[in-house]
Parts: structure tokens; C-alpha cells; sequence
């Protein structure tokens, strides 16, 4: 596997994109990415529960393990607050460690936490997340300490500005600014935090050297990614994560389940999915092994 501090100081940002099982993080393996992100909204809503601080540090561990064991690149992880204290974030980080994880970000919000996209964040004292970062670097080995701030709802610039500087002090390795909804706003991200690693979450394209985000709205949840165009690395962003596949697959299934029960329609099938998704998972090479050791005397 190829060390994520390697893969982050390509000219390009790293592109990991959402994922929450096995089997998607298989598939985006399986597609060419060279890492995958674990995202606690989805982690929350494959158990049908809204992302507002309602799992568990077990919980997210044993979804961290579930994809460190499936698949052979670099998985960075959602670990909320780090589930407590300082004391509580050197537990998180050891058990993320253990289970296989590059990358974890911890985050400044109160506890029960919300989706960073979501109304009514708020944050704890600075001085107070400082001893969680400071914690954190403590405990990694070789984990890459990521610390998110949301501060940028309730606080606004000055506030996100000064604590993502005091994060990277503290020893952090890279900064994460979420609820970044605009063009406007991920100008703003880029240019009011020059030269500190950052982390982007989002769909909406980087600018490139001498040009503006292409439009300041919302981002799309259905805004296809572009195969021929690459953000540029001049804004310091070195890990982008992208929610757009789980978005895409929340629409697809409600439309299929629809179809299915009221008009009895469902997608055109080949007939290779099935085969498809034996050999994503590895079926003949499984069971290769166990008619191996069952022929053994």
C-alpha cells in the first residue's frame, strides 16, 4: 500500500471519494482511486440514523476495519470529535491505528455533533481543542492528523483563520474547513489559508492559477465529475473529498425501489452483474483457497 504522505505531496490533490461498506470501497479500488474516505454520514445513514452525533467511537471503528480489511489503499476517516477529552482522542487515534486507517480528521464542534452541513453547529473553546490536537499528534505513529474547525457557521472567518493557524502549531499535519457551500466561500477557504495543508470537501471545482470557482452556488449533488479536468494544486489542497457517488446512489435506489413497487419496472440488466459483483469481491479467489486447504491431507 502506498504511504498516504507520499500520495499528498503529488503535484495533484489526492481524490478520495465517500464511502461507508466494503463493497463500495471494493469498487472504488476497483475504478482506479487511490484512496477512499470514510464518511460519517453515511456510516450513520447505512444504519438509518441522521449524522447528529449518535454512533459510537466503536461504532466507527469497527466501520473503519470493515474497509481497511477490504481494500489495499489508503482509507482516511471521520472521527467526529475524537469521542471525548484528550485522553479519549489518544483511545480514538491508537484503535483508528490499529485497525489500519492513513488519515483521521477530529473536529471542534460540541458534543452531540452535527453534519457539517447542517444548521445550529457549534464549537468548543479553542484552548479546548487544542489539547485534543495536541493529544491526537501524540498518540498517531504514522497516522496523518487531520483537524477540521466549524467554526466558519457560527464564528465566521476571523475565528476559522485563527484556529486552523493554532491547529497546524499544535502539530497537525493538515487543516479541514467544512460547510463550505459557494464558490465564494471555497475562494475564501483557499485564499484566507495559504500555505497550510488543507483538505476540501466538496463537488464544486478548484480554481486553477488565475481563475475563480466557476459559480457561486450551491454544490450539486447530481454534478457529474469531470474525467478530463484536474484541480489545480496551487491552492494548497491536498486531499479532496467527494460525496457525489453516495448522493448519486441514494437517488438511484430511491428511484429503483419506486419503479419497483409502483410500476412493477426496474434499470435494463445485462445480465453480467451478477458476475460483475462476484469478482469485485473476489469469489473464485476465496473459494480457490478453501478448495486448497480442503484437498491437503
Amino acid at each position: 500500500m502506498q504511504d498516504i504522505r507520499s500520495l499528498i505531496s503529488s503535484n495533484q490533490p489526492l481524490q478520495a471519494p465517500f464511502v461507508y461498506d466494503g463493497l463500495q470501497a471494493k469498487l472504488a479500488a476497483q475504478a482506479g482511486f487511490k484512496a477512499v474516505y470514510m464518511t460519517g454520514f453515511g456510516t450513520a445513514a447505512a444504519r438509518g440514523l441522521p449524522d447528529v452525533g449518535l454512533l459510537s467511537a466503536t461504532d466507527m471503528i469497527q466501520a473503519a476495519e470493515i474497509l481497511c480489511d477490504a481494500i489495499d489503499i489508503p482509507v482516511v476517516c471521520d472521527a467526529d470529535t475524537g469521542y471525548g477529552n484528550a485522553l479519549n482522542v489518544q483511545r480514538t487515534v491508537r484503535a483508528y491505528e490499529r485497525a489500519g486507517v492513513a488519515a483521521m480528521h477530529i473536529e471542534d464542534q460540541v458534543w452531540p455533533k452535527r453534519c457539517g452541513f447542517l444548521q445550529g453547529k457549534q464549537v468548543i473553546p479553542l484552548h479546548e481543542m487544542l489539547a485534543k490536537v495536541r493529544a491526537a499528534v501524540d498518540a498517531a505513529d504514522n497516522m496523518l492528523i487531520i483537524t477540521r474547525t466549524d467554526a466558519l457557521q457560527p464564528e465566521g472567518w476571523n475565528s476559522v483563520v485563527d484556529r486552523v493557524n493554532r491547529f497546524i502549531e499544535a502539530g497537525a499535519d493538515m487543516i479541514f474547513v467544512d460547510g463550505i457551500r459557494t464558490a465564494t466561500d471555497l475562494a475564501d477557504y483557499i485564499n484566507k489559508t495559504q500555505g497550510l495543508a488543507k483538505l476540501y470537501n466538496g463537488t464544486l471545482d478548484l480554481p486553477g492559477p488565475g481563475k475563480e470557482p466557476s459559480a457561486d452556488k450551491e454544490p450539486s449533488a447530481d454534478k457529474e465529475p469531470s474525467a478530463d479536468k484536474e484541480p489545480s494544486a496551487t491552492s494548497d489542497v491536498k486531499l479532496i473529498i467527494n460525496p457525489t457517488s453516495m448522493m448519486a446512489m441514494f437517488s438511484a435506489m430511491q428511484r429503483i425501489f419506486k419503479n419497483m413497487l409502483e410500476n412493477n419496472q426496474t434499470i435494463p440488466l445485462t445480465g453480467t452483474e451478477f458476475k460483475d459483483m462476484t469478482r469485485t469481491l473476489g469469489v473464485a479467489e476465496t473459494l480457490a483457497i478453501a478448495d486448497r486447504y480442503a484437498q491437503m491431507d
